[in-house]
């Protein structure tokens, strides 16, 4: 089964089960200070899971665009990727743990409707509690009637999976593994995934449950979340006001099981990509044909593989990104996409590449990619145009940049003169034996305040913005200053990005120039008027079209479902001063909102400015 297919499939499934299908958010998340990519299904949705009302109701379904790079060094192996496709079914406070069991089991086995899986190749683990949160047992009784229904043993593992049965199928796992939550605090529940049995010719499961999974016998496919409880600051737990499921199925790992490979980039999913780096290499996938596979022996097509996965994953993340707004820079997500840029071009030039080809590789995802995401295709230029731009960009610093290698340059050196980054110091170090010391390349970052934000180890891990008092007001505020923006500066002004913490928030966003102090000064009074007069902010629910019609702001890459929420600055006319596409939320009136101030206006990239600014 092909991988468009198994996509249209699940949606076609949950939409026959009252589900409304909504599109992918864009890779960057709206309001979310805590991490730098969606990096979840149920990332873009945590206003709902905390209680919001989503405008489509409380059944949705979709495939969502994810970046994680906290693994990007395993990136090659048999499953790690930088990009992956999360599809997802969600209930919002409507149906709960039977109801999502039942349907995830059948929509992977059924011929007619899912996947067709063989039900006896299937293993689940449940959350056996820990803490003060119980353990699972609803879940439990629901797996062992399915399995009694199909006539399969339900055995449930009686140590928890450290050495299995013949007859063993239900699994007991702790925090670690049957717990979720995306960060230090927010949404989070006990689950239960679903395991497939890769290799069932070679008899009963043996070992633990880990050794399976680790030596891939079992993979996981399905994983149900019932979010009913939300993890504060402080530690503790209380329950939401809804309960809620939040299901995923990475899509990446399901084609690989449905297409009877052992990793996913022998699916179907990347054999255009690669094809096209074999042509572009004049290499095999796996071929011994480089002179060097002469010298090092057998295993030397292995370096070639890998180095071809690697250059296929980067690129296809670099044009979801840039597709979504990301331009190449020296923090947080620009790092992010510059650094998977220049390893891309790195492992292109040891395959040997031809220059200023790797545009072309990304014209084969956005060919193969666009039915499913038309926002490709309608940025194809802008897309390449960036690939073609970094890739240019750093060819002019590799070559000073490796003499300067050689040399034995400092590694702080060779970033902050030269553009290296670490990880591409750090990799022709381990080539020659040597080892970068990461600690005295970060502590003289620090010294001289260039540390990236993306070194701090909280940025790869993910998590979820506070929905406390200072950030909802600090989000009204930011809708005000875009609409002092266009009202002062310039019209035509659009937000390229939102960032929200609880000290500050801050907008980017297009503009030709840098703001003059009066500027900055008139931008600042309008904000502090719309707040002295007291205007209620409004949250409409309307069609896609009308909003549209309207003239609501909309986020750059994103795109919506034909039911949205908008919401509305209204003066004492009626006449609305702002009006954004946004899933909240949001204060009632601006008076709430007290003292706004401009505290930093700068460049971020060419035609980008960013200002930061505080409530107080």
């Amino acid at each position: 089964m092909k991988s468009n297919e198994i996509r249209n499939r699940y949606l076609k499934f949950f939409e026959n089960r009252g589900h409304k299908i909504i599109p992918s958010a864009s890779l960057v998340p709206e309001n979310d200070p805590s991490v730098l990519f969606t990096t979840a299904g149920m990332h873009p949705l945590i206003s709902y899971l905390m209680g919001q009302p989503h405008p489509m109701g409380k059944r949705l379904v979709n495939a969502q665009k994810c970046v994680r790079t906290g693994d990007i060094d395993d990136v090659g192996d048999n499953r790690h990727l930088t990009f992956f496709e999360m599809m997802g079914n969600w209930s919002l406070g409507d149906y709960f743990k039977k109801e999502a069991i039942s349907w995830s089991f059948e929509f992977l086995t059924s011929k007619e409707e899912g996947l067709g899986l063989d039900p006896s190749r299937l293993y689940v683990s449940i959350f056996k509690g820990e803490g003060n949160i119980p353990r699972d047992e609803e879940s439990t009784n629901v797996w062992i009637e399915i399995f009694k229904k199909n006539n399969l043993s339900h055995k449930v593992s009686v140590d928890d999976g450290n050495v299995l049965k013949e007859d063993d199928r239900i699994f007991p796992l702790g925090v670690d593994d049957n717990f979720w939550i995306a960060g230090p605090t927010g949404p989070c529940g006990g689950d239960t995934e679903m395991f497939y049995d890769t290799r069932p010719e070679e008899g009963p499961l043996k070992g633990s449950f880990k050794e399976n999974v680790d030596s891939f016998r079992i993979i996981e496919v399905w994983n149900d979340v019932f979010m009913e409880f939300e993890k504060h600051a402080d530690g503790s737990v209380t329950y939401l006001p809804n309960k809620n499921v939040d299901t995923g199925m990475g899509l990446e790992r399901t084609t690989a099981v449905m297409q009877g490979k052992t990793n996913v980039f022998d699916t179907d999913l990347f054999s255009g990509i690669l094809k096209k780096i074999e042509e572009l290499s004049n290499l095999k996938y796996g071929d011994k044909s480089d002179d060097e596979c002469l010298k090092l022996g057998d295993e030397c097509w292995v370096d070639t593989r890998k180095q071809m996965r690697i250059v296929a994953d980067h690129i296809r993340s670099a044009v979801f990104m840039t597709s979504d707004g990301v331009v190449p820079a020296n923090n947080e997500r620009g790092y992010v996409l510059r650094r998977i840029l220049r390893r891309a071009i790195r492992y292109s030039d040891l395959l040997k590449i031809p220059k200023d080809s790797l545009s072309e590789i990304a014209e084969i995802v956005i060919e193969e990619y666009k039915d499913a995401y038309t926002e490709l295709d309608t940025n194809k230029n802008l897309i390449k145009n960036e690939i073609e731009k970094e890739e240019n960009k750093f060819r002019e610093t590799l070559a000073h940049g490796l003499k300067e290698f050689e040399r034995g340059v400092d590694p702080f050196i060779l970033f902050t003169t030269y553009g290296f980054p670490l990880e591409l110091t750090q990799e022709l170090a381990k080539e020659k034996g040597e080892k970068i010391d990461v600690e005295d390349f970060n502590n003289k970052m620090a010294e001289h305040q260039k540390l990236s934000q993306i070194s701090s180890a909280g940025m790869f891990k993910g998590g979820l913005a506070n929905h406390n008092e200072k950030t909802i007001r600090l989000h009204t505020a930011h809708h005000l200053l875009l609409a002092g923006l266009q009202n002062i500066v310039n019209k035509n002004i659009k937000q390229r990005g939102s960032n929200i913490t609880e000290e500050r928030l801050r907008i980017d966003f297009l503009c030709d120039h840098k703001l003059t102090d009066e500027e900055k000064k008139k931008v600042e009074d309008f904000v502090n008027e719309k707040i002295k007069e007291g205007l209620n902010v409004i949250r409409k629910e309307m069609p896609l079209s009308e909003a549209e019609k309207v003239g609501a702001e909309m986020e750059f890459g994103a795109k919506y479902p034909e039911v949205v929420s908008v919401y509305f600055i209204e003066d004492k006319n009626g006449n609305a001063i702002s009006k954004e596409f946004c899933g909240g939320p949001h204060v009632q009136n601006t008076s709430e909102l007290g003292n706004f101030k401009i505290q930093k206006e700068e460049a971020v990239a060419a035609g980008i400015r960013r200002i930061k600014a505080t409530l107080s």
